[in-house]
């Protein structure tokens, strides 16, 4: 029988990740423009911009999305994290103008993944950053799928060049979903099996007429 090495796991939603995911593996290596609260004593060999023995208060630096997590705490201020530019009020502006425009791999390529991380953190712009993110999606939603369904045996990369990773796995269930409906149209689909449920229930119906 064959087997596979690696069996795709899909990412979380929402503001957990989920560890199984590599897509929220290279998600949660992200960068994020942070700002140190407290000095972090004897770690000035991790900012090497600087020859301090410590991370001074007040430092600026880049930091991986899932270390930025872990040092956040609401109550006691060790870490704060800037908004990235995408999710910022000029660009909310272009998205709710027409989300369908932008590049969201060039600018991301995780918008929706890291916009529903970015939530995590306590941030007055929280409420509209979320109703951006899902406004985005239902803008672009219909165009995705659209250009799924019109480009069979095509070159695709130029349709999906400009997508997310999350628009870019539903181009690719919209894909198949299309080939598989191609398949059967065309009479070369496999033979339709019963399912084991149905078979486990006919079994179990003909014990009981023979008890």
């Amino acid at each position: 029988m064959e087997t596979q090495s690696y069996v795709s796991v899909p990412p979380g939603v929402g503001m957990e990740d989920n560890f199984f995911s590599l897509d929220d593996i290279l998600l949660s290596h992200e960068r994020l423009t942070s700002r140190t609260e407290c000095l972090f004593p004897r770690l000035g060999f991790l900012e090497k911009s600087s020859d301090s023995r410590d991370i001074q208060e007040g430092t600026k630096m880049e930091m991986p999305l899932f270390l930025a997590k872990g040092l956040y705490e609401r109550k006691r201020r060790v870490v704060s994290v800037e908004l990235p530019k995408v999710y910022r009020e000029g660009w909310r502006t272009v998205f709710n103008a027409d989300p369908t425009v932008v590049d969201l791999h060039k600018m991301g390529p995780y918008y929706y993944g890291l916009g529903s991380q970015m939530l995590h953190f306590d941030s007055p712009e929280n409420p509209e950053i979320a109703q951006a993110i899902l406004q985005t999606f239902i803008g672009r939603f219909r165009r995705t799928m659209d250009s799924s369904q019109n480009a069979y045996n095509e070159d695709t990369s130029a349709l999906v060049e400009r997508l997310d990773y999350l628009e870019r796995a539903l181009f690719k269930a919209g894909q198949s979903g299309l080939n598989s409906f191609q398949s059967w149209e065309r009479g070369c689909a496999s033979t339709l099996t019963a399912s084991s449920l149905v078979l486990n229930y006919r079994k179990r119906k003909i014990t009981d007429l023979q008890a």
